[in-house]
């Protein structure tokens, strides 16, 4: 390995078996402290980086996603946890530091995609993170440093092999950015743009009653978007990434797919599912498995009976009323979009799923049916003029 070249196993697939990474008239920007990252894990650290270093940027608090196939599962910032959330992400027995708390919310947006996540972390990874970590099923993290503690038990992570890679906060890669699809060169400027407060400022719907908190997440959302496989919709509440629909070719289908990782992650805190009676001992992956299943309404009488190996006793289903029922506290939620909506059917689905404030570019020739649904629900709803796709 040169200070400008790494030569990899395979690339994206094992028979691709010539692949490398390098850089071209300089070193590389980060330092590899432990296992040997492939073609994947690099395209993972390396966008989930600059999402986690921009949130940072922007809201001045610690910044961490979680990352799978080159688009988060979630992101978050460090903000309090509640008891309720702390047990619905198995983190209720560590003393929770500002960091860790980013990490806990990003990989609890959605645990079923998080399984075998990278890491990505603003702040220096502490022993508190690096605890929830060890629990977890994770490839890799990268992060501007690690303390000792940190270090020591990130390093005995998947028998020695975990994947850690620290990098320099200050590098800024060139402007212009090339990249190779069938042997064609294609180039642009990079997509540097910030994310500013005042890209929020064009409220165009008949409530412009925007609180701070909603403020700091709709930015979130545009963040998380800069780095989400497009077409992709975000929803956000309380500084943390609750569902993401991304790499759709229709704009409805993101939406209902973020929506419907927002609503698992309210119903995983409903009170019968913090109860289910699971067995000591069962990994934090199974019980995901298990509460996936739970409250999945088209369960298999053969996943029911799994649930012996793994519960005390069989607990009774939520119905569909009570899980409308819950559903319908779920408020507040900011909404992001990377292009315009097209039709109302997305404002219709998000208003299900508690979405009172929206980010989108504006743009469509049906502006003036969006804008009216959204002021049929209530929404306040700001154009940005700024489309975020991302390939």
């Amino acid at each position: 390995m040169k200070n400008s070249e790494i030569i990899l196993k395979y690339g994206c697939n094992p028979h691709q078996k010539s692949a490398r990474i390098y850089i071209k008239d300089n070193t590389m920007p980060f330092k590899i402290l432990n296992g040997t990252p492939g073609y994947i894990n690099f395209m993972d650290a390396l966008n989930s980086w600059q999402l986690v270093k921009e949130l940072k940027q922007i809201t001045g608090l610690p910044a961490a996603a979680s990352f799978k196939h080159v688009s988060p599962a979630g992101a978050a910032v460090g903000v309090h946890l509640s008891d309720a959330l702390k047990k619905s992400y198995f983190v209720e027995d560590i003393q929770l530091s500002p960091v860790a708390t980013a990490y806990a919310r990003a990989r609890g947006a959605d645990r079923m995609s998080s399984f075998g996540d990278w890491a990505a972390i603003s702040d220096i990874v502490d022993l508190s993170t690096a605890t929830i970590l060890s629990r977890s099923v994770s490839d890799g993290i990268i992060a501007p440093g690690y303390t000792d503690e940190a270090l020591q038990l990130l390093r005995k992570k998947k028998k020695g092999n975990y994947c850690i890679m620290e990098m320099d906060w200050n590098y800024n890669p060139k402007e212009i950015e090339t990249r190779e699809i069938y042997g064609i060169t294609f180039e642009q400027k990079r997509n540097d743009i910030i994310l500013k407060d005042e890209l929020l400022n064009n409220i165009v719907t008949n409530n412009k009653n925007i609180t701070n908190d909603a403020r700091r997440d709709l930015l979130i959302s545009m963040v998380t978007l800069k780095y989400t496989q497009s077409n992709s919709v975000c929803f956000v509440l309380d500084g943390q990434v609750i569902g993401v629909g991304a790499g759709q070719q229709s704009r409805v289908h993101c939406t209902r797919l973020a929506a419907s990782k927002a609503d698992i992650w309210y119903l995983r805190q409903h009170p019968a599912v913090l109860e289910l009676p699971f067995k000591d001992g069962i990994p934090r992956a199974e019980r995901d498995n298990v509460i996936d299943q739970y409250l999945r309404d088209d369960i298999t009488s053969m996943e029911m009976k799994e649930w012996t190996k793994v519960l005390k006793k069989i607990p009774n289903r939520l119905t569909k009323e009570e899980k409308v029922s819950w559903l319908s506290n779920l408020a507040e939620v900011s909404l992001g979009s990377d292009a315009f909506f097209p039709f109302r059917d997305n404002i219709d689905r998000a208003a299900q799923s508690g979405v009172k404030y929206i980010v989108q570019p504006g743009g469509s020739l049906r502006d003036d049916i969006v804008l009216e649904a959204c002021n049929e629900y209530d929404m306040v709803m700001a154009c940005s003029s700024l489309r975020l796709f991302h390939h």
